[in-house]
């Protein structure tokens, strides 16, 4: 296993939460603006029609995720209910992407995504989180969507090579003009990033440890060793297309076995 146990400045308790709301509502910007996740909409759609899916329970969804700019995409006209799940909910931008998408629903309870709880059921996706947690945490959320037959699909933008890293040097410059432009002005916004700009540096310095931390595609296939049947598959690898290429993982409950892609 080469992931490296790093930790990140957002994920620790004694992080404030107003700050941690923050962080996560500038990467839900930057993930807009830069239409980081598109590239994978059609490799999702794929998923769930394979699974047979019109429920998606989203994990660590944070300040919403990528969903409100991708349900469209990824639903191309059927409905898809996704309901937004986070361990931290920040519940001021989960309730502004149900305002933009009567299918997009929210938890404000807490929720484990190493153990989703049974009136949860649904296809499960991750976005950019999946590298929070140690590979025992990792294997446990896995096993759990294989056990109960449900679908998942992880998607991490973060990698420890050259490229990604250098992109992760423009996240202070994105977090700040995100901070500008976002409608409606809030002035705790303005500050925390322009005027005392925690935020951008709680951004770039955790954007240089997910990198560090992320799972390379040989993790990803010892995490999955074992969790094979004959009616569930697994399909990984790295989808390019957007401004860096997506890492996925994808368990399928499907009558085919298990798979794998580099």
């Amino acid at each position: 296993m080469r992931r490296q146990r790093w930790f990140e400045i957002h994920d620790q308790a004694w992080f404030p939460k107003f700050l941690r709301d923050l962080t996560t509502e500038a990467l839900e910007g930057m993930w807009a603006s830069n239409r980081t996740y598109h590239p994978i909409a059609g490799r999702l759609r794929d998923a769930l029609e394979r699974a047979g899916a019109d429920r998606v329970v989203d994990l660590c969804s944070g300040g919403g995720g990528p969903w409100l700019v991708l349900h469209d995409e990824v639903a191309a006209g059927r409905e898809i209910e996704v309901c937004l799940t986070d361990f931290y909910p920040n519940e001021r931008m989960m309730l502004r992407a149900m305002g933009h998408n009567s299918e997009i629903t929210t938890r404000t309870e807490p929720v484990d995504a190493r153990c989703v709880p049974a009136e949860l059921p649904g296809f499960r996706t991750i976005f950019s989180a999946f590298h929070h947690f140690d590979p025992d945490a990792a294997r446990a959320m896995l096993a759990d969507a294989f056990e109960r037959r449900e679908g998942i699909a992880v998607f991490e933008a973060a990698r420890p090579e050259a490229w990604t890293m250098l992109a992760v040097t423009a996240v202070p410059f994105l977090a700040l003009r995100n901070a500008l432009a976002a409608r409606p002005v809030r002035w705790t916004r303005i500050f925390w990033s322009c005027v005392v700009p925690v935020i951008p540096a709680v951004l770039w310095i955790d954007g240089v440890l997910s990198c560090l931390r992320s799972y390379s595609l040989g993790d990803l296939r010892e995490l999955v060793a074992g969790l094979s049947a004959a009616d569930y598959s697994w399909t990984w690898g790295d989808q390019g297309g957007g401004p860096v290429a997506v890492r996925y993982l994808i368990g399928v409950p499907v009558k085919e076995r298990v798979t794998g892609s580099a």
